[in-house]
């Protein structure tokens, strides 16, 4: 489904490349203008969780890598728009995006979309002096008539944070998995963090030498949605939090290199969880009581937004049970009894 088109895992000589940089004294954040990636978000002196290379050369100007925005699709065009040059995942990572303004903590970038007939805004920040970075995106269709879309965050670790002992978390519920045939691929259904391959039970969190089944999709039914991936080799956290009144699902996405070694996975979160044409989506209309497809009027503008953390974990953790924001904190409970706690202002 997507193996065809990875690239191996290599550095990139981001310094060569046009890129918008903030950072405080915590952390480092860096947005490659190449397609808008956010290519680098680490702490100072640490490991960089999102090291991973897209579907291109290594030398193309213009590609996905790392936390990419899938836009103004999740997934493959239909036959009629590949023929027309329409890309995988959206036009988002095919284009340049440049910067309207930055400071030492802020960024602010754009781009537009030509075939989509969209343009998107994007405001970055660290907040504080913590490993919290929040970022807004405004989508504006610039087209004379309403529009069908998707909008999909694609963050993707991998090595060497990415490991045989990296555990994924999230408080995600029912799925499926997206190599179950139509017109009913919710059936069976399973639930987070259990998949199924060919009637085999599979634990979604851990990754080791077999990545299938390759894309599970899940609902969150809580109002916040939260995914983290807890590296022990490196005793360092990496976390996402969305409202899912903005981003409903949750896609577990897993890959291994040719040795068998874990080489990818994709914390993905968005509009839609079937990794399909519009016109399947349409057809289709919702899986779980959830729409498959957003609309944006025409010149009508949409906001959604997200935060990423880093946090130092304690030797041997277990991995994150719960995420909690109260009194400006965001607390992580460990699957056991211990807790970390970040701070962050306010999140949404």
């Amino acid at each position: 489904m997507r193996l065809f088109l990875l690239a191996a895992l290599a550095p990139l000589a981001f310094a060569q490349r046009p890129v918008t940089e903030i950072k405080n004294t915590a952390a480092e954040v860096v947005f490659d203008l190449g397609g808008g990636s956010l290519v680098t978000f680490k702490l100072k002196g640490g490991v960089n969780p999102l090291a991973w290379l897209g579907p291109a050369d290594k030398n193309e100007t213009l590609r996905p890598m790392a936390h990419f925005l899938c836009l103004d699709r999740w997934g493959q065009p239909s036959p009629g728009e590949l023929a027309a040059g329409v890309p995988y995942h959206g036009e988002a990572t095919r284009v340049a995006w440049k910067v309207n303004s930055a400071t030492a903590t802020e960024t602010t970038m754009s781009a537009s979309l030509p075939m989509a007939g969209l343009d998107v805004q994007r405001h970055a920040s660290l907040l504080g002096s913590s490993a919290v970075l929040k970022v807004e995106e405004t989508v504006t269709n610039r087209n004379k008539m309403g529009k069908i879309y998707n909008m999909v965050q694609h963050p993707t670790i991998g090595p060497p944070f990415l490991d045989e002992h990296t555990v994924v978390d999230s408080n995600a519920r029912r799925g499926f998995m997206q190599s179950s045939p139509m017109p009913t691929p919710e059936e069976p259904s399973v639930f987070w963090p259990q998949a199924l391959q060919e009637g085999r039970a599979v634990n979604m969190r851990m990754l080791t030498n077999d990545p299938m089944p390759n894309v599970v999709s899940y609902v969150v039914d809580e109002p916040l949605g939260w995914a983290t991936a807890s590296s022990p080799t490196h005793n360092l956290v990496l976390g996402y939090i969305w409202q899912t009144k903005e981003y409903p699902w949750f896609n577990a996405w897993r890959h291994v290199d040719d040795n068998k070694k874990p080489l990818a996975r994709g914390l993905e979160f968005g509009t839609t969880g079937l990794h399909q044409p519009f016109g399947v989506l349409i057809e289709k209309g919702t899986i779980f009581g959830r729409k498959l497809v957003t609309y944006l009027d025409a010149g009508q503008s949409t906001t959604r937004s997200y935060i990423a953390f880093l946090a130092k974990t304690p030797a041997n953790w277990q991995g994150v049970q719960n995420i909690t924001f109260k009194d400006g904190v965001i607390t992580l409970t460990e699957r056991g009894t211990r807790t970390v706690e970040i701070p962050a202002a306010n999140l949404f």
